[in-house]
């Protein structure tokens, strides 16, 4: 049997409510700096809900040419400026044409939402006739092949629509082709913006949402706040890294995915487990290795005793002084680009050795008894490190990443 393939990370990039770029990203996370706001609607809103993590000051035009314009909506736009800051980190430029041994797989639960949204408007206040290129513009697949045109990826190109789950099953799926010897390189990620009138309005009704103050794992927590954007990351094999003479940013060591098959809204303690051990096992290590979590970690009162048991399962006697921390606080719960900003933050986290602390605790909930790092960063040896993604319907999906020298 064929030894498989080591997997690494060449770029990175991101457009989020820090802005554009990764290191943006990074640099909040690492100082617990937030980038929640007040919302602004283009139409009247009357939801209760007034904040959230939104993309702001972003001009497309600053990155994008007149003539891809018309077929982007905001998340393909993101997407497309986070690939272009990856491909530029990893060494290509705009000329590069990467061919039949590429792949791009980008998540995002609904697509464009931003145009699904103007359209209706239109459509039921009689404003108009509809954009001539709307269902272009709205579908998930606009993001992936976008960026397959404007790289000349000739491979598998394709969304993945799993909710908040979308980008962390594209990037496994990109390390798997890879170890399958189906592609040498793939572009993977994410991307979504969910706020807008509507949108913002339908998430309330769950009543998941927090007015205020996002507080992952603290007692008192009420919820969650939406946030926007999109990241990408570049895997390839190493042997290709190499040969190019490529950076390496980081190792894509593992990746794990199960379903509950239980509930389309309430975690299942046991599924979430099981996708951290698969992970933990297709990176051929154990528990102990792990020495960071990004977590899910939603800031909901359910979400976070599933997960802090699930941890609990995994790591047995361990569980409570493994550093945990959710970066939602700073960029908002992104969605199906949740996945892809979070697992940038963690190569920050991996390649600066500081663990990137859980803005606005105040309080243990002693139904979640794990080390949340709150609200202050802390300095430490990150060698290898966990992401976790767990999305309604029961999906979820947990990736390993080890600095370049550990793996």
């Amino acid at each position: 049997m064929a030894p498989i393939k080591r997997v690494v990370v060449t770029g990175v990039g991101a457009v989020s409510s820090a802005g554009v770029g990764a290191g943006r990203l990074w640099d909040a996370a690492r100082e617990g700096r937030s980038c929640i706001t007040p919302l602004t609607f283009p139409h009247p809103y009357r939801g209760r809900i007034t904040i959230g993590a939104q993309v702001r000051g972003f001009d497309p035009t600053l990155y994008l040419d007149k003539a891809v314009m018309p077929f982007c909506d905001p998340v393909t736009q993101y997407i497309l400026v986070a690939a272009d800051e990856a491909m530029a980190q990893a060494g290509f430029d705009r000329s590069t044409r990467l061919g039949p041994r590429s792949a791009t797989i980008i998540g995002s639960g609904i697509g464009g939402m931003t145009t699904i949204e103007a359209g209706i408007h239109s459509a039921m206040m009689g404003v108009g006739r509809p954009d001539p290129l709307t269902v272009p513009k709205l579908i998930p697949s606009a993001c992936p092949s976008n960026v397959s045109m404007r790289y000349g990826i000739q491979g598998p190109s394709f969304s993945v629509a799993s909710a908040c789950s979308s980008s962390t099953q594209a990037i496994g799926l990109g390390l798997q082709m890879i170890r399958a010897g189906l592609v040498d390189i793939a572009l993977v990620g994410g991307t979504e913006d969910h706020i807008t009138n509507n949108a913002m309005f339908a998430w309330e009704g769950l009543r998941v949402m927090t007015p205020d103050f996002c507080r992952p794992f603290s007692k008192g927590r009420n919820g969650m706040v939406i946030g926007a954007g999109a990241g990408l990351v570049i895997l390839e094999t190493e042997e290709h890294a190499r040969a190019r003479g490529a950076t390496i940013l980081g190792v894509l060591a593992g990746y794990g995915t199960t379903s509950d098959a239980k509930d389309p809204v309430r975690p299942d303690v046991t599924g979430a487990a099981a996708a951290m051990s698969a992970a933990i096992a297709d990176a051929g290590l154990e528990p102990g290795a792990i020495d960071y979590i990004n977590a899910h970690g939603t800031a909901t009162i359910v979400n976070d005793v599933a997960e802090s048991a699930a941890i609990g399962l995994v790591f047995g006697s361990r569980a409570p002084h493994v550093p945990v921390s959710s970066t939602k606080p700073i960029h908002g719960h992104g969605l199906g680009a949740a996945g892809a900003l979070e697992l940038i933050v963690t190569l920050g986290a991996v390649r600066d050795q500081v663990a990137p602390p859980t803005i606005n605790w105040r309080e243990a909930d002693e139904k979640c008894p794990v080390d949340c790092i709150p609200n202050e960063a802390r300095p430490m040896t990150i060698k290898t490190a966990m992401s976790n993604s767990f999305a309604f319907g029961g999906i979820n999906a947990v990736l390993i990443v080890q600095a370049p020298e550990a793996a």
